[in-house]
């Protein structure tokens, strides 16, 4: 332990750190740590670092890395690393925890275990089972808003660097557990200073003070306030990046998930409900779940607790923390304590205190460990089953064999390559054509992934469409057929297409990059296609340089000879710029370099096409910069703002103005060319902002509404003056008779069907829309659909809303298809609902422009496939027109610009 003692004065600084009040429910170590076991006083205790006892408040970040890597240091039983930082450059870090013998030979352990679970190995090399530790994984903060979640692992790690005895020195010979301690240290981050700015000497257990309720956006999420725990499987976060990567690395065979739910609520724990576990995880799982829990249910038994296992929680979504494990082998167990919010609260079941909290999950920690340990045996023989049975899954299965690619597009397919690599799954570069569904799939520009390999499982979980469900209630989605968010052409391969010849080279994700670009004596030409062609653009339009948009197809003359291009390419003339060549030349050198975007050199204005010039009138529209504004705060959901400011923000390097509800009074709406209204509960907006923002639209301005933001738009923002006051006159003579007319009588109601309650559940589920995705059948023509070389798109939908076709046969700019459903479920009644009505619709307003989705374009920061349409409400907003029969088109400016 000399060690451990080496480190002691370089701590000495961290003792004078004090944060906040220390609450009256904070407690000494004693109150966490078991009886009779016996602490090695060499490892520095947590109050000692954090400058406040455990459940005093929740742990800072930077004091916390400090205890917890000063706990590794004084301790030969754990290494910690730095496996990657938060968007806002916080370490998450990782620990590997077992005996000082079995670190000595961590690698070759580490690789012995992995070994087990390749399909194709004849024989395990290394130790025998039976003397190979299991492996044990544990999750801490994924959720920033639950911090017992977090503050457990500070126990926990104590508890293993510290605790003296036999018993430990079993469980550490036996098992090499994994803990990352600090998913989500910036949603932990907003939730400290939120209970440390409303924190009291005297702890105050009212539900309504405001300690306890948490502003918008609160703290659950990171930075770009993304739900981590939906993370598992999208990966567009670098946190879940990051210990992905490392769970693929280790393949663990047990991971615990800590989290915190309702206060009202008591303790849960895995296995969930026993209906709703998806058919990819195989019953195995299940059962050594259930065997686990017994060794949680122990404890809680032994000091008389409430808890529940088989209520509300499940494992279908295969994408959150506790079920991800199910289909790579491993077992996932989600713990959820009854939250205590600002420290301590009055709640149906007594006071619950955030102390006790860190307790249980802490307490339920070592349970997950020594039911792992005591269960070694069949859990590193259901892991190697598991395996092992993909490839005799994978031979029976009639898909042989996945095919897909993005026409036109590289960007979208090397984030598509990425993500499949990044779950372990082998992918080749397409060797041989192959046609499928009425569409040829070309060597090169293909890719291809057999079903015949370990990840089997997991890649019928990103692949298949899946309509039909045994069980209508879902926690999270049903629905996340990956290729189709990403808007990939793809279709599956039978026995009788697949052949092994179409296994070309394994498949390396690259960004895409361009030539450098010859320098234009005319103009700069590059196609809309790319999914970075809108960053392209905004580094030009950024830096002040003057662009066009194609409304039509055309061909032009380029140093390198005739190039076609489609509706939506960019034209940078070098006429009336204010910038030289030179500047103009290195802008689009780096689009070239940076977005993969190919850009020509255009030798003359007049081109191959009759009646098609590059400066023509009717052919092209001036493009200006956006600056939009999104509406923020209460009402908003969270969700749907990040993922508008991610898009915008963190892929597309677009500037966003946030600005919060309750002071969009004092806002010069001139001063901006786009409104964003995301999705949001009873989303609306105050009387006086609406009439501001209408003459704002028929000024010029551009509203683009989300889901509910978009059924506030349609009902407040889309119908005229006159509209209005036609269904207010025709609601008053239906509703009491006035100008002079009676109102019918209505017929006697039918007497309502009576329904036994034991039926809720599964009634009121019938008739819902479970994140699923839908067909769009997308006019390709119209400036807001301009990149996609399909008509076909893929929406994610989770709302019931329903528009009807308007008026203006041009306004529908995406239909749902006449059979929709393409994934996930959704009863009959709500499919027949949706089938041919509008999931995008684009009308003019004055000189302005109000675009509304039922959808959300942006679910998740995954559907790449709808990420354009949206971002084509920025560009070319105004570059389409009102019918000249509809009264509206006189009041747009035929030259106006494309926004």
């Amino acid at each position: 332990m000399d060690r451990a003692r080496s480190v002691v004065p370089a701590l000495i600084g961290c003792l004078l750190m004090v944060f906040g009040r220390q609450a009256a429910v904070a407690e000494p170590l004693d109150y966490y740590m078991p009886t009779g076991v016996d602490y090695d006083q060499a490892i520095p205790r947590p109050a000692e670092v954090l400058g406040h006892e455990l459940g005093a408040q929740p742990a800072r970040h930077d004091p916390m890395v400090t205890y917890l890597r000063a706990v590794a240091a004084a301790s030969d039983r754990i290494t910690v690393e730095t496996i990657g930082y938060s968007h806002q450059g916080r370490p998450i870090l990782f620990f590997v925890v077992t005996s000082p013998a079995n670190h000595a030979r961590l690698e070759e352990l580490r690789r012995a275990h992995v070994a087990r679970t390749d399909p194709t190995a004849p024989t395990a090399t290394g130790p025998d089972d039976a003397d190979m530790p299991v492996v044990t994984w544990v999750n801490y903060g994924v959720h920033g808003a639950e911090p017992s979640g977090m503050d457990a692992a500070i126990p926990t790690l104590y508890h293993l660097a510290a605790a003296q005895g036999s018993q430990i020195e079993r469980t550490l010979d036996e098992s090499i557990i994994l803990i990352t301690a600090i998913f989500n240290p910036d949603g932990h981050s907003r939730r400290i200073n939120w209970v440390l700015q409303h924190g009291s000497t005297v702890t105050v257990t009212d539900p309504a003070h405001r300690i306890h309720n948490e502003a918008w956006p609160g703290g659950r999420t990171n930075h770009y306030w993304f739900d981590l725990n939906r993370q598992w499987l999208l990966l567009t976060q670098p946190e879940s990046v990051a210990w992905v990567a490392k769970w693929h690395h280790w393949k663990p065979n047990v991971s615990g998930d800590m989290h915190e739910m309702g206060s009202n609520a008591t303790y849960y724990f895995h296995p969930g409900v026993p209906a709703r576990r998806n058919p990819l995880i195989p019953e195995r799982s299940r059962d050594l779940l259930g065997q686990i829990a017994g060794y949680h249910a122990a404890f809680m038994d032994s000091e008389a607790r409430l808890y529940y296992t088989e209520e509300t929680f499940d494992n279908y979504y295969l994408g959150k923390g506790s079920t991800y494990p199910h289909v790579n082998g491993s077992i996932g167990i989600l713990f959820e304590a009854g939250s205590a919010r600002g420290g301590a609260i009055d709640t149906i079941n007594g006071q619950r205190t955030f102390a006790d909290n860190i307790r249980t999950h802490f307490r339920t920690s070592l349970t997950t460990i020594e039911g792992a340990r005591a269960l070694r045996g069949e859990l590193l023989a259901h892991q190697r089953a598991f395996f092992r049975s993909a490839l005799e899954q994978a031979r029976a299965d009639a898909t042989r064999a996945y095919v897909f690619a993005a026409p036109g597009d590289p960007a979208r397919l090397f984030h598509f390559l990425q993500l499949l690599r990044r779950h372990d799954i082998d992918v080749y570069r397409l060797a041989g054509d192959v046609s499928a569904d009425g569409r040829t799939f070309r060597a090169g520009q293909a890719y291809i992934v057999p079903l015949a390999q370990a990840q089997y499982r997991l890649i019928r979980g990103l692949f298949e469409r899946v309509r039909e469900f045994e069980e209508k209630i879902f926690y999270d989605v049903s629905g996340w057929t990956m290729p189709l968010a990403y808007g990939l052409d793809y279709d599956a391969l039978s026995g009788r297409r697949f052949q092994s010849r179409l296994l070309g080279e394994p498949a390396t994700p690259a960004m895409p990059t361009a030539p450098r670009p010859d320098r234009a004596p005319h103009s700069y030409v590059f196609d809309w296609t790319g999914y970075y062609a809108p960053r392209a653009l905004y580094r030009l339009l950024g830096e002040e340089v003057l662009a066009r948009v194609a409304l039509k197809p055309f061909r032009v003359a380029t140093t390198a000879g005739e190039v076609a291009m489609q509706r939506g390419a960019i034209v940078v003339p070098l006429a009336r710029q204010d910038k030289d060549g030179d500047a103009i030349h290195a802008i689009v050198s780096r689009i070239a370099a940076e977005d993969g975007i190919v850009v020509h050199a255009a030798t003359s204005g007049l081109t191959p096409t009759p009646g098609v010039d590059l400066g023509g009138r009717d052919s092209f529209r001036s493009v200006t910069a956006p600056k939009a504004l999104m509406v923020v705060g209460r009402g908003v959901l969270a969700y749907d703002a990040g993922e508008i400011w991610h898009l915008l923000d963190h892929r597309m390097e677009i500037p966003l103005v946030m600005r919060d509800k309750a002071r969009l009074s004092g806002v010069d709406w001139d001063d901006y060319t786009h409104v964003i209204l995301p999705g949001g509960r009873n989303f609306s907006l105050p009387e006086k902002v609406e009439r501001r923002l209408h003459r704002w639209v028929r000024g010029g301005g551009t509203v683009i509404a989300l889901r509910q933001g978009a059924e506030w738009a349609h009902d407040h923002l889309m119908a005229d003056d006159d509209d209005k006051g036609r269904k207010d006159k025709k609601a008053k003579k239906n509703g009491d008779g006035e100008d002079g007319e009676v109102a019918e009588r209505p017929e006697r109601p039918e007497r309502p069907e009576r329904i036994d309650y034991a039926d809720f559940n599964r009634r009121e589920a019938a008739d819902v829309i479970g994140g699923a995705i839908y067909a769009g059948d997308l006019d390709n023509t119209h400036p807001l659909g301009f990149g996609y070389p399909s008509r076909q798109v893929a929406s994610h939908r989770n709302t019931t809303i329903v528009f009807d076709t308007p008026d203006n046969p041009y306004a529908t700019v995406v239909r749902y298809t006449d059979q929709p459903l393409l994934s996930g479920y959704s009863s009959d009644k709500r499919v027949e609902e949706i089938a041919g009505t509008p999931m995008m619709i684009a009308e003019r307003r004055g000189r302005g422009s109000v675009i509304l989705f039922t959808d959300n374009p942006n679910f998740r920061g995954t559907f790449f496939g709808t990420n354009k349409l949206f971002l084509n409400g920025l560009f070319f907003s105004r570059a389409f027109s009102a019918p000249r029969d509809d009264g509206r088109a006189a009041d747009q400016d035929h030259q106006h610009q494309a926004h």
